[in-house]
């Protein structure tokens, strides 16, 4: 399966006008410690490979080319980043660091490794994880090691391909069946696969449709 349901149109007013609204930065924080208490909120975040397009990606669903900081450095990323709407709705995006970049010094990959796996163990308010993926490369051993991870947590997650611009359009449907049944028997994997590119805008409205629902 490739699309969410279709929403009634009153729906999907709410939905544009809850990403419409201006978005801030909340904290970056190295430390799960250090995460602030979020009674009632609901998190969801952003994980990939370094460079896969997060930041990019968050950007280009809240229409603040901004908001997150965005690098052709891989590894820019070494924070949990908190973002909420300015107008409170109940809902955080965090954009958490990039795994599997094997560059930096290996004490401080452990270290961004360690955070990642601290957050997705620990968190309460997380409701689900947005796995990224480059649809240039599909999924990398890397992506299966965070999946074993979130199934025996279990914590929902979705596979969002990116940069799909990047192929053309039987290509990327193409891509879109085989991680299909890649992630069909993984007990916390949502079972549909969004494709998007935040150059194009292609996917954005289906990826706020899919966060949305998990608003109370």
């Amino acid at each position: 399966m490739t699309d969410e349901p279709a929403l009634p149109a009153a729906d999907r007013e709410a939905v544009r006008l809850m990403f419409a609204r201006p978005w801030t930065f909340v904290r970056g924080m190295t430390d799960v410690a250090d995460l602030p208490p979020i009674a009632g909120s609901v998190e969801v975040a952003f994980a990939g490979r370094s460079n896969v397009g997060k930041s990019s990606l968050i950007n280009a669903l809240t229409g603040q080319s901004g908001l997150a900081r965005t690098s052709n450095t891989p590894g820019r990323t070494q924070e949990l980043n908190l973002f909420r709407p300015a107008l409170d709705v109940g809902l955080y995006l965090v954009d958490m660091p990039g795994y599997g970049y094997a560059e930096a010094p290996k004490e401080k990959v452990d270290i961004w490794n360690e955070l990642i796996r601290d957050y997705l163990r620990g968190r309460v308010n997380l409701r689900r994880v947005y796995m990224l993926i480059d649809a240039r490369h599909g999924i990398k051993k890397n992506d299966e090691d965070v999946m074993v991870l979130l199934d025996k947590a279990a914590v929902s997650y979705q596979i969002v391909l990116t940069k799909t611009d990047k192929l053309k359009a039987p290509g990327v449907a193409k891509l879109i069946e085989e991680t299909s049944q890649r992630i069909l028997r993984r007990p916390a994997a949502y079972p549909i696969v969004l494709a998007t590119s935040s150059e194009k805008g292609d996917g954005l409205d289906s990826l706020r449709a899919a966060i949305a629902e998990l608003v109370p």
